[in-house]
């Protein structure tokens, strides 16, 4: 892959070179690469093939848990995060020590791995938000929680510039692998002021399946506004809003 430079910047195909436009900026690259009909038949190609498989399980797994934490992700995820997210779930695919190469799956791997995944990495929630708090997840109950003590939101929420207020939004989400589907809750703060007046104690509850055999996971984020003539409006377009996986049980 070469970067193009000039004035003229070109795309499509010349020859045995493509040229195209990416985020970062305009490449080039030289077409080639193996025969597909060979990767799928080939012996000498069966770890490619087995790659592939783990692969495009583990852009799956990723897909449904996406869908689960839509409703936070729309305003809370950077360009790039689908493809983070993948190879973090192929790392959990890939600590599955009881299934063969190629049959490795998300069930069987380390789930808890995704703890701390953060969706934005343009704003992070472990450097926005200092306020000390217990995230927890019940199995017997369902309940899928996070608590924050009293706190200064000045003092403990680091905030993008032209901040005024925020909003602490949490989810709990249960996640079947295998037959790509969820139950998910989701809680949020009213919009509150970003100053220095101490808060209230803040509980947010999460209900998912009591008993629930399945992966489990605790979201927790903030979304941040700026006030303008009384109106509040998502700051730029929530590009600094953190979220993060604080919370993971596999079982």
């Amino acid at each position: 892959m070469a970067r193009q430079k000039g004035i003229i910047k070109l795309k499509g195909t010349i020859g045995d070179i493509t040229f195209y436009k990416t985020k970062d900026g305009h490449l080039a690259r030289e077409k080639g690469g193996v025969d597909a009909s060979r990767i799928k038949n080939d012996p000498s190609f069966q770890r490619t093939r087995e790659n592939n498989a783990e692969f495009g399980r583990a852009g799956k797994a990723g897909k449904i848990l996406r869908t689960a934490l839509r409703s936070l992700l729309i305003n809370s995820a950077d360009g790039k995060m689908v493809g983070r997210l993948t190879q973090a779930m192929v790392k959990v695919i890939q600590a599955d020590m009881t299934s063969l190469r190629g049959l490795r799956n998300v069930i069987d791997g380390e789930a808890e791995l995704l703890s701390g995944f953060e969706f934005n990495i343009q704003g992070k929630l472990g450097t926005s938000l200092f306020a000390p708090f217990v995230g927890a997840i019940d199995r017997v109950t369902g309940s899928i929680t996070v608590d924050l003590d009293v706190f200064i939101p000045a003092n403990m929420i680091v905030a993008p510039s032209g901040t005024t207020h925020y909003k602490i939004i949490s989810a709990g989400a249960e996640i079947d692998f295998e037959e790509e589907t969820f139950v998910e809750a989701h809680s949020e703060t009213t919009i509150l002021p970003w100053d220095a007046i101490p808060t209230v104690a803040i509980s947010q509850i999460n209900m998912v399946t009591p008993a629930s055999t399945k992966p489990l996971f605790l979201a927790l984020g903030l979304e941040f506004y700026q006030e303008v003539n009384g109106q509040m409006y998502s700051l730029k377009n929530g590009a600094y809003n953190p979220l993060s996986l604080v919370a993971v049980s596999g079982l």
